[in-house]
């Protein structure tokens, strides 16, 4: 029997649910040390003066470390073609290392102690004396400075097709809109946290990445030991969503910290540290312009965005990636502005560009449906594309926008919607419908394995890749067990540790499968070598011809083990991150149906219906490709209802640093959520599979909005979507 498509249990949870699994903030070790992080309370200028003698007379503190007394640090590489580790330092700052402060926050001194008491305590009592620089913080103040973002193969400033500003005074319809997003935080259940130990010059990291290698990397380069010193283990990592992607100050100064006491040492961030010192979601600024035939053919799209960095790094967010691919509008301007300011980089957060970016190419969609009086779902059929719309060459490798807009009216129940605003209510509640496109492209990483079946028949998977509750171990034990046509039960997997076979980030939606890809090819070469073996000794079974070659097992590597040879044996799965040098467009899909009820007095707004139908090829595990998007959608009903950091304009300190004053999603927030897929193999993909870690949160953002205005007949262009924008 098969066991891809199952909904089977993740092997993990019995771990997890009991207390188990060991998380990085859960490991002990003899002589274990605490430490606290001590903030900058300035954006820009320099450290005149630095007073540690009250905290170093806390009792039990062992050291209070600055950039006076800090061990030699070298500077974060800089982005490398060849070598993608190097691309993702949180900052480029060389932490301690120098008196120079960058950004509100930044860590300036570290305080060890022997219990995390101390060490707060301490921490508390570090004051600091600054010669105040000039700073640029606040974003809207700034925007009118924007600049192109610079061109590179990662990330493309944007596309052109055609003379679109033109085509748009032209066309008998147009519509040219501004939308904003704010800067948002991530907050995952399980804080940033770090244990360090050296040995020597050898170095052990417990930490909770969703990037093992990279991390592996990044601390030998910083620490100037060789890669193979480092060790980095991960296996349990209660939630990341991209904030975890990168390397910020508290693992690099959890290891300073201990080769400088020589102490094994575990650094916690508290929840207003991981606003402080690690990255969250860039604001944006966006225009969508649209112009259309009566018969709403698209003739014009522009979709611009301004977004920031901070001036000692952060990612540029994809803004218009769906954008250039989901209407085949006559004219496309893509393009992709930025503003350097003096904050903490901004970093990876789920779906990075795309959940943004839909919310205003989605909402515009909506808004020019309205204008045109059509249907919102016939508007978007009507400039359904079978090809790439910016070159009209490059196919898709799996396109099923048409299939998945009906199975999901129909689930929905769509054709009782009426057209007009404020038309359905229910007491004091008005009821609106909204519909959204969801986009999120299909990229590959190289990835190595070992797989080993054994006389018993026992399979061993090793992978060093991530598991962060998206149940990546179960998938490839189901991927395995049918590659090798053994039970389920028969599989176990290795994974979460940098000393076995090169694994990919758990970003990206990228995991599940660039992994299925080296495991099948271990499977297929496993395969091959038993029925040589068979050939030579005879047997039928697995354990039988093992036992008569006298063998206690058979193992298939694939990879290289060192970084070049790694990248380089792999090199045909690289090209996912090149998207423009790919001949097919790759992407997960989907469409998102939202009810909305609005209170006519108060304004407050309730999701009380929602359903979202996708495609994401083959669905490996029912279970958790329903998880997984259930969850994207939970996240991006806060995406547009309430998630907002707050930064003061003044200085750059963040605001509202906690979960009582940042808000998320709670239970009551969130209505019943039909989740389907078509499981559709994408021809073009290992097995078929596409992804489902990102997709879900994209539209999501549109569909409230698009609903909201139906029940209200008000249009909210600013995220999020709060009473006050209603009354």
């Amino acid at each position: 029997m098969t066991t891809i498509g199952q909904p089977l249990d993740r092997v993990d949870g019995g771990v997890k649910t009991t207390g188990a699994a060991k998380f990085a903030a859960e490991h002990f070790y003899p002589g274990l040390t605490h430490a606290v992080l001590v903030h900058a309370t300035v954006s820009r200028g320099r450290i005149t003066a630095l007073h540690t003698a009250e905290a170093s007379a806390v009792p039990g503190v062992v050291a209070v470390i600055t950039h006076l007394n800090a061990p030699p640090l070298k500077p974060a590489p800089k982005p490398s073609m060849f070598n993608l580790t190097t691309t993702f330092s949180g900052t480029s700052v060389n932490y301690l290392q120098s008196d120079e402060v960058h950004w509100e926050g930044q860590p300036i001194a570290v305080v060890v102690a022997e219990t995390s008491a101390a060490a707060r305590e301490a921490a508390a009592l570090v004051r600091a004396e600054y010669m105040v620089t000039t700073s640029v913080v606040d974003f809207e103040a700034a925007e009118k400075d924007a600049r192109p973002q610079p061109n590179d193969s990662f990330f493309p400033r944007g596309a052109e097709k055609g003379d679109a500003e033109a085509a748009l005074k032209a066309a008998p319809v147009a519509l040219d809109l501004r939308y904003t997003t704010p800067p948002q935080n991530h907050n995952a259940l399980e804080l940033h946290a770090t244990t360090a130990v050296w040995d020597g010059d050898r170095l052990t990291v417990h930490d909770a990445t969703q990037t093992i290698d990279w991390f592996r990397t990044h601390l030998a380069l910083r620490f100037s030991v060789p890669m193979t010193n480092v060790r980095v283990l991960a296996p349990f990592v209660g939630g990341a969503f991209g904030g975890k992607s990168a390397i910020w100050p508290g693992t690099i100064l959890a290891a300073l910290a201990a080769r400088a006491t020589s102490r094994p040492v575990r650094l916690v961030l508290s929840r207003e540290a991981v606003y402080r010192t690690v990255g969250g979601r860039t604001p944006s600024v966006q225009r969508v312009a649209l112009g259309a035939d009566r018969g709403g053919k698209l003739t014009s799209l522009v979709h611009t965005s301004i977004i920031r960095t901070g001036r000692i790094g952060g990612p540029f967010e994809q803004v218009t990636s769906a954008t250039q691919h989901l209407y085949a509008a006559d004219n496309i301007l893509a393009r992709h502005d930025l503003v350097q300011l003096d904050l903490l980089s901004n970093t990876f957060m789920r779906a990075p560009g795309e959940a943004i970016g839909t919310f205003a190419l989605e909402s515009a969609i909506d808004e020019l449906a309205c204008e045109l009086g059509m249907d919102p779902i016939e508007l978007r059929l009507r400039n359904e594309t079978a090809v790439a719309p910016v070159d009209g060459k490059k196919k898709f490798s799996h396109r099923r926008l048409r299939e998945l807009y009906a199975l999901g009216a129909e689930r929905f129940g769509w054709h009782e919607r009426g057209p007009e605003p404020r038309s359905r209510r229910e007491g004091r509640w008005l009821v609106g419908t909204g519909v959204a496109t969801a986009f999120h492209p299909a990229l590959m990483m190289p990835v190595n394995v070992t797989v080993r079946l054994s006389a018993d028949g026992s399979v061993l998977v090793r992978c060093g890749f991530n598991e962060m509750g998206m149940g990546g171990a179960t998938a490839q034990a189901q991927i395995a067990a049918d590659a090798l046509g053994v039970p389920f039960d028969a599989v176990r997997v290795e994974y979460g540790d940098s000393a076995l076979p090169m694994g990919p980030a758990a970003a990206g939606s990228v995991q599940t499968a660039s992994v299925a890809a080296s495991v099948v090819q271990a499977c297929e070469e496993l395969t091959q070598r038993l029925k040589t073996l068979a050939g030579k000794t005879g047997g039928v079974s697995n354990e039988e011809i093992l036992r008569r070659a006298k063998v206690p097992h058979v193992e298939a590597v694939v990879g290289s083990e060192t970084r070049l040879g790694r990248i380089g044996g792999r090199a045909r799965f690289l090209p996912g991150f090149l998207l423009g040098a790919q001949r097919w467009v790759k992407a997960a899909t989907g469409v998102q149906f939202c009810e909305v009820k609005v209170d006519a007095e108060t304004g407050e707004t309730r999701v009380s219906r929602w359903v979202g139908v996708f495609d994401i090829g083959t669905v490996v595990n029912s279970k958790t490709a329903a998880s997984q998007l259930r969850g994207g959608i939970v996240m991006g009903l806060g995406l547009a209802m309430a998630e907002e950091t707050l930064v003061d304009p003044r200085n750059g300190r963040i605001m509202n640093p906690s979960l009582a004053e940042y808000h998320v999603p709670v239970h009551a927030d969130v209505p019943p959520i039909d989740v389907s897929f078509l499981d559709d193999p994408d021809p073009k993909m290992p097995l078929g599979i596409i992804g489902a870690g990102e997709v879900g949160i994209t539209g999501v953002g549109a569909a409230v909005a698009n609903a909201v205005y139906h029940a209200t007949g008000k249009r909210v262009r600013d995220l999020p979507i709060t009473l006050d924008k209603l009354l």
